[in-house]
């Protein structure tokens, strides 16, 4: 699924990643049967799922990058990060991606892009201004695991179905996709119209159904590929420590951060290296787009006394 880069084969986000597409394939197979089989024009359903895939898929990268208000910079412009960068991807043997910075006080970092040849890594100057240049790295090398690893591709596709059941929920209840929808077959007939709208709602319902198992099936997946980049990152600069270290200071200095701020940046937590949660926040371990901290740390701990060990 991935390039070979010196990043160490994570066969569990491997086996996760395709079993989840698997899934949700699956399902849609399920979902686009329905839909066909109350007499939703297929072509209809195939050109909206097929544009939309080609949008996430190929555009992902400008997508996100828009949305979080990030901009490609030069070496010139950014030499110290660059450098960084330079250093990471020689050493896991990867091709170099571009860099980005988004001007935003919460400290944070994203990766994006459909494979290694097209991928941007994109730091806030938040994050520039509170690590010192090796956390910063280690920051990097967990970002640069989920290039090399093909997560973000894997997560774009799987985003996509969620987005196109969210879309066709909508439709269903606001837009007519059937023939008596809309009013002329109700007018002229009741019991036609209340059987169209009985199956209206079921194909609500079916729809909704299918984004809530979609959402829970990416967030699982979403907390797994944080914890392969936790340990792949770690692995490539040899130091689990270090990132510990940047993993602590980054989710502390969130608190530091205004709530409204954090707020405004929770739509995009599955992209971070640490999630943005204004205080009093709750969300179950379900709904989660990350491991919990302690999960996190706990891990890393356990692969710096395994790397210790192997070292003596």
């Amino acid at each position: 699924m991935a390039t070979r880069t010196r990043f160490p084969v994570d066969r569990g986000l491997t086996a996760r990643m395709l079993s989840t597409v698997f899934l949700l394939g699956l399902l849609y197979a399920v979902f686009v049967t329905v839909l066909v089989a109350v007499h939703v024009q297929l072509g209809f359903i195939l050109v909206l799922a097929f544009g939309i895939l080609f949008v996430q898929y190929f555009f992902s990268d400008k997508i996100a990058m828009y949305s979080m208000g990030g901009r490609v910079v030069s070496r010139e412009q950014q030499p110290q990060l660059y450098g960084v960068v330079d250093r990471l991807v020689a050493l896991a043997d990867m091709p170099h991606p571009q860099v980005a910075i988004a001007t935003s006080d919460i400290p944070n970092a994203f990766a994006t892009g459909r494979d290694q040849k097209h991928a941007v890594v994109c730091v806030t100057t938040g994050l520039l201004r509170r690590l010192d240049e090796p956390e910063l790295e280690a920051v990097l090398a967990h970002e640069l695991s989920h290039v090399a690893h093909r997560d973000v591709a894997v997560m774009t596709i799987a985003s996509f179905l969620g987005i196109l059941a969210g879309l066709m929920t909508r439709m269903f209840y606001f837009a007519g996709l059937f023939g008596g929808f809309g009013g002329n077959n109700r007018n002229n007939n009741n019991q036609g119209g209340g059987q169209l709208a009985l199956v209206e709602l079921g194909m609500i319902v079916v729809s909704a159904v299918i984004y809530a198992i979609s959402f829970v099936l990416i967030r699982t997946l979403s907390r797994y590929r944080e914890l392969a980049a936790d340990r792949s990152g770690a692995i490539l600069i040899g130091q689990p420590a270090l990132l510990a270290q940047a993993l602590v200071k980054v989710s502390g200095e969130m608190s530091r951060i205004p709530t409204r701020d954090l707020r405004a940046a929770e739509h995009y937590n599955a992209f971070y290296f640490a999630p943005a949660l204004a205080p009093g926040a709750s969300l179950s371990s379900l709904f989660a787009t990350h491991p919990s901290l302690e999960k996190r740390l706990e891990q890393l701990a356990k692969l710096d006394a395994e790397m210790r060990h192997g070292a003596a």
